[in-house]
């Protein structure tokens, strides 16, 4: 019997069998459009892209978190996730664990949402061309996301996509933060604290009372 999928400490998936677990539930309904998605990326762009994890929000996510590009171990879960065996992926999760935001709420892609690392090769920055490239992909990804009530843009390349968002979503709030590498996080407390920061104003937002339809509509 696969153990139970909820996880309740960073890098669960480094266990083969959470892995499993969690590809068991890529049918849900609400992951559907963003897998599409990624399939076309992936074809377009001639490279994998990692899957949403399904015990976030997919569809359904009121938060968006960006991310940079997935890393070279990408491969050993396949998925865009807080669980996922890397420094980065640990501290995303208990950064987000102390912010009080629920899974269920928010959604982790990347900026450019490709592996962009060649078979054994070391972790890099994208490149320019990548990362304007990647910027065509932004607007179907948001249009997936009709309940998004902030964004999270985590790092320089990340922070890259203010403008194209303020154009796409006027309305809505973008707040930066600092990448959540262990490379950067290490440099100083105050990495760390701008991070928190950044994930508390997110939840603030969350739990503002949401517009019913007669207020939208005037």
């Amino acid at each position: 019997m696969l153990p139970d999928p909820d996880p309740d400490r960073p890098k669960s998936l480094a266990d083969p069998e959470q892995v499993a677990r969690r590809r068991s539930l890529l049918e849900a309904e609400r992951l559907h459009p963003l897998r599409r998605l990624a399939r076309r990326i992936a074809k377009e762009r001639s490279s994998d892209v990692p899957e949403p994890d399904p015990l976030d929000g997919g569809t359904e996510a009121r938060l968006l978190l960006l991310l940079e590009t997935p890393g070279p171990s990408i491969g050993r879960t396949g998925f865009v996730s807080r669980d996922n065996p890397t420094g980065t992926a640990a501290n995303l999760f208990r950064f987000l664990a102390e912010s009080g935001i629920a899974r269920r709420h928010s959604l982790i892609w990347n900026a450019v949402p490709w592996v962009i690392h060649a078979p054994g090769a070391l972790n890099r920055a994208p490149r320019k061309a990548e990362i304007a490239t990647a910027a065509a992909y932004l607007a179907p990804l948001i249009e997936l996301l009709p309940s998004l009530d902030v964004v999270v843009l985590a790092g320089r390349v990340a922070g890259l996509s203010r403008e194209p968002l303020r154009h796409l979503r006027p309305e809505m709030p973008v707040i930066a933060v600092p990448h959540p590498s262990p490379t950067y996080v290490c440099t100083s407390p105050a990495v760390a604290e701008r991070i928190r920061a950044g994930l508390y104003e997110a939840s603030a937002i969350l739990l503002r009372p949401r517009p019913s339809p007669t207020q939208e509509g005037g």
